[in-house]
This record gives C-alpha cells, structure tokens and sequence, in this order.
C-alpha cells in the first residue's frame, strides 16, 4: 500500500507528521506501520474484518472501496478492491453504503468530571468521538492542593456540577490521568482522553486569586507546576483569559509558562482575551505571544462574535495567513453553531471577580457594588463580557444548580425580567446570588457566514466545546460532529467530505502529536466510525439539546466497538492519551 500524503491545505507543522516523516520538535520519525508492526505479523482470521466500506482515511484525498481487518486493537491491513484474495475475520461487518474513518477527535471539551461518572457518555460516543482533549479554559482539577481543588470546584460548577458525586482522590495531572484510566473499577472511561494543564488552575494554586502580577518565586512554582503536568502526560497548557483568575496573568507571565510548554513539545491552547471588542487585537496577541516564546499554537473556539465582528472573519484568517507564512506554528478549533455557551457569572467585570466565589458573592450582595457592576456590564462593556454592553435579551439561561430555579431554564434574562416584572440586572443578580454562581447561558451573538469561512481554513479542526451540565445544555455538546459531516458537508457542500474528515481526524492528531491515530492505516490504532453519508445528522436541537445523532451506527476504539448498531454497549475502552517523546 502506498503512503499517499495529506493535502497541501495542512497547516504548517503538522503535514510532515500526518504524512509519516520526521515532523515536530522532538524530531520523531512516525512511520507507516510501526506503532505495533502489525503488518509483520499478519494473520487470518482477523478479530474483525469490515468489508466493502467507503474508505476516508483522514488525509482528506478522495475515498476508496476497501476491507479493513483489525487485530489486537490495531488496523492490521487495508485490502483495496481488486487487490486479490480478501482477508477473513472471525467476525465480519458488513459495510455496504457506510463510509470508514478514522475517529473523531473533539480539539476542545469539558468531560473533566463526566468521563469520570457516567459510564455511557453517549453525548460524545455516540457522535464518532474517540478522543477528547480537556482541561479547557484554564480551568480544571489538576494541579490542585486542598484549598485549590475547593476553589475550582466551586468556580467551574456551571460547567461540570460540583463534584459532589465524585471521589477527589487525586492532586497531580499525573494522578487524574491515572484515575482515568483505573475508573469503573479498573474498566476505564468511555472514550479516550487528553489533558491541558489549566494556566488559571495553575495561577489559583500558586498565587490565589489576586488581580496582581506574580512574584519571581511564585512564577517559578508556576514554571514548576506546568513543567509537571508535561512530564506527567499533558499535552500542553489551556488558559481562560476573560475568565479569573487566569485573566489577571500579563503576557510576560504567560510567555514564561509557554516556553516551558514549549521545551516538552506541548501546545498553548488560549481562551483569548476577547471575542468582542478587541477581538483581533486579541488574536494578535496570542500569536505575538507564542513566537515569542517559540511555542506551538492552538486557538480555542475561534470565532469573530458580537455586532462589532460581523463579517470580519477574513480579518483574523488574513492574520493567521500572514503568521504562518512567517513560520508560526498555528491551528485552531471551531464548533459549526452560532451561539456561545458559558457561566453567567463569566459575564461580570474581572474587578468584581477578584478574590473568588465568595468575594463575588459579597459584592453582589452589596447594593452599591452592585450598581457599580450593572454600570460596567450594561453601559461600558465588562470585559467578562469582551468588552460590548451586555445585551440581555441574547442572554439564555440554560442551565441551574438549583433546581428551584428551574422556571428560567429556556429564557433570556430579558424574557424572566419582564415575567417578573423588573429590570434585567435585578433578574440576574438574584439569579447568580440564589443559584450561587452556578448557572450556565446561551449566548446569541454569534454570526453565520464568520463561522463558515473560519471552518475552511487549513489549520482548523473541530471542537465541540460542550457542557454537559444544566437542564438545557447547548446542542453543540450532542451534535457538533454529525453537524460537520450532515449539515456544512453533504447540505451546504462548505467543505467536501473527505476535507471534512480530516480536520476532525488526521488535524487535530498531529496537533497533538499522535503517532498512531487520526489516519485509517495500517499499524494505527482501530478508533474507527461508520457512517452513513446520506443520512448522518445531528439530532441535538436548542429545543432538545440531548437527542443523539443519526447514521453513526458503529463507532470502534482499539477495535471494540462503543456503538454498535447504532447503540451504546458496555465497554469501556478508553485511556488517558499521555504526551510522548
């Protein structure tokens, strides 16, 4: 079988590795075949033989009618129709009308907790995701003291719940990766994982939650703290710069921590400082900052939102053209909606944050605080909400800790306070004093055509940015990839299919410098999904966010299959995925 490389379209960085040639810092040669050499060592029966499947191998070139025959865990030979005798498995599926590829890969979620209690996680299996990178937005659960883990636990509960259901048995990235993979009593978690080391979590750790530049010995635990979680398996480092206390660390604190990630070959994943205002001047900033730093990287949720931004997505892909023709290592992911989703309490003005979840709670108590916070919100423009006036009937809530507070679910702030009414601000203040920072919004303010040109470009990837918490989650966290290959491929034809696959594919795994997935080939892993082109589709709406997609019926990692016909089984076979090299 020939070697037949990625399209030219591939970003810089990341084709020389997805092609099997030496690629990346470290200088590691990822050849056809090696991981595990299984063609060396072909045998018939397979475990499994999929026949007569439309192959999309993930190099985005156009499909082929092949078998594939797995063994041990590994895609053990391609068999091209016409090639001669066709391999024989002890088990065979039918793949007649059903395209194969490689599993998707979700560049940007939050299953932090979710991997970790729910053993089906049909939101993303059920999707064709075999791989999620977590540890978002700068903030997670690793690296953590006592005081930290409370703190962060109370800070992300809109996103992940508060943990109460979970066992906190560790403290070091290297602990949690481990606790992944000994979860449901040894089994492992649903599908596989990878780690960021939250630069917020990291901040809250060493320096707590003061807006104030770090002192030289707290910079240095903070070195201390990134370089290791890298040693321990992260691949790189996630930062939420419009969320605290992360937002209070100034780019020369954050070029520090990137060239750490830098020397372990790891990759900076920002949350940026605006999506807003300033949104390219915060894009710049990024890439100013990581070159720098010489250090890799990857734009989370890249969009252009809010009034201001509309129509000017060729503005920020004219400046990342422009940084990778200059050598800047750049990729980046997207999720195919409009809408954001976060917590309310992200919304308010970093000052009124310092201090943490209790500080915040204080002031929002606090009459003349308060107002003062209502002024930045609705007439300056917080930078919690990217620096535009807050405008309340985009504002959805979609999610509450407290289920007496269930009546707002599926309302905008400005439809609860006109039910009640009151003035939007006194709806959302008692909303964040009686829910206890706990509730989670739908954010209307994004815009169509920036989200389809964003997706074209050759260093995007897919990530679902989803939040599995709340009544009303946002459909984005049940149908992002079925979207992709349903809607914006086979409906709209804004990128072919097999394009379409790669960058959920092949993309994001050189990113993350995997060897062995992100491509159907011999010797990789077997994260493989069937679907069917015709009829793919995410079946997750805002009205109901959980309903699962259709025409995915069968989704393998390690060549055991998580859905079979179309339905979850009970195995558990995915792993923490551990930086290497």
């Amino acid at each position: 079988m020939s070697d037949t490389p990625p399209p030219p379209r591939a970003p810089r960085g990341l084709p020389d590795e997805v092609r099997g040639v030496r690629g990346g810092r470290s200088g590691r040669t990822f050849r056809k075949g090696r991981p595990g050499d299984i063609r060396s060592r072909k045998a018939y029966p397979m475990d499994l033989v999929i026949r007569d499947a439309s192959v999309i191998d993930g190099t985005g070139n156009p499909s082929y009618r092949a078998d594939v025959g797995i063994e041990q865990g590994r895609i053990a030979e391609i068999h091209k129709e016409g090639e001669g005798p066709r391999p024989s498995g002890r088990r065979t599926v039918e793949a007649e009308g059903l395209a194969l590829s490689p599993g998707f890969i979700d560049m940007h979620a939050h299953s932090d907790l979710a991997l970790l209690r729910d053993p089906d996680h049909s939101a993303k299996a059920a999707q064709g995701v075999t791989l999620e990178v977590i540890g978002q937005d700068g903030l997670s659960y690793a690296p953590v003291d006592d005081r930290t883990l409370a703190e962060v636990r109370r800070a992300i509960t809109g996103w992940n719940g508060d943990g109460s259901d979970i066992d906190f048995d560790w403290r070091t990235v290297g602990e949690y990766l481990d606790r992944l993979d000994r979860n449901f009593d040894g089994q492992g978690i649903a599908v596989n994982a990878a780690y960021l080391i939250p630069q917020g979590t990291v901040r809250m750790y060493a320096v707590g939650w003061d807006d104030r530049p770090a002192t030289a010995q707290e910079l240095d635990r903070m070195r201390q703290l990134v370089a290791e979680g890298l040693e321990q398996g992260a691949v790189g480092m996630s930062s939420g710069l419009t969320y605290t206390p992360g937002m209070y660390a100034a780019d020369s604190e954050l070029a520090e921590l990137c060239r750490v990630v830098a020397r372990h070959d790891g990759y900076y994943c920002p949350h940026h400082r605006s999506y807003g205002a300033g949104a390219l001047q915060a894009y710049e900033e990024m890439v100013t900052l990581t070159r720098e730093a010489d250090c890799a990287l990857h734009l989370a949720h890249a969009t252009m939102n809010f009034g201001v931004n509309k129509g000017k997505a060729p503005d920020l892909l004219n400046l990342l053209d422009d940084a990778l023709a200059a050598g800047a290592d750049i990729s980046l992911d997207t999720y195919p909606y409009t809408p954001g989703c976060t917590t309310l309490v992200a919304m308010l003005p970093s000052w009124a944050s310092e201090g943490g979840p209790d500080s915040i709670l204080r002031r929002l108590q606090d009459d003349e605080t308060a107002e003062k916070i209502r002024y930045a919100m609705e007439e300056v423009g917080a930078d919690g909400c990217h620096g535009v006036p807050i405008e309340w009937d985009t504002i959805e809530i979609s999610g509450v800790s407290d289920p007496g507070l269930a009546s707002c679910v599926g309302k905008t702030v400005a439809q609860a306070a006109e039910m009640r009414g009151e003035a939007p601000w006194v709806t959302a203040r008692r909303l964040l004093i009686d829910d206890r920072l706990g509730s989670t919004i739908l954010q209307h303010v994004g815009h169509e055509d920036n989200v389809r040109q964003i997706m074209q470009h050759r260093v995007h990837t897919g990530g679902s940015d989803g939040i599995l918490q709340g009544f009303k989650p946002h459909p984005r966290a049940y149908g992002t990839f079925p979207q992709y290959l349903g809607k914006y491929a086979r409906e709209l034809g804004i990128l072919g299919l097999e394009e379409t696959v790669a960058h959920l594919t092949s993309r994001p795994a050189a990113r993350l410098r995997l060897p062995d997935r992100g491509l159907v080939r011999e010797g990789y892993r077997a994260d493989l999904v069937l679907f069917d082109p015709e009829t793919v589709a995410a079946g997750s709406t805002f009205e109901a966010p959980r309903t699962l997609p259709v025409g995915i019926p069968h989704v393998l990692i390690d060549g055991r299959f998580v859905i079979e016909d179309g339905r979850r089984t009970d195995v558990l076979a995915g792993r923490a995925v551990r930086r290497t090299g």
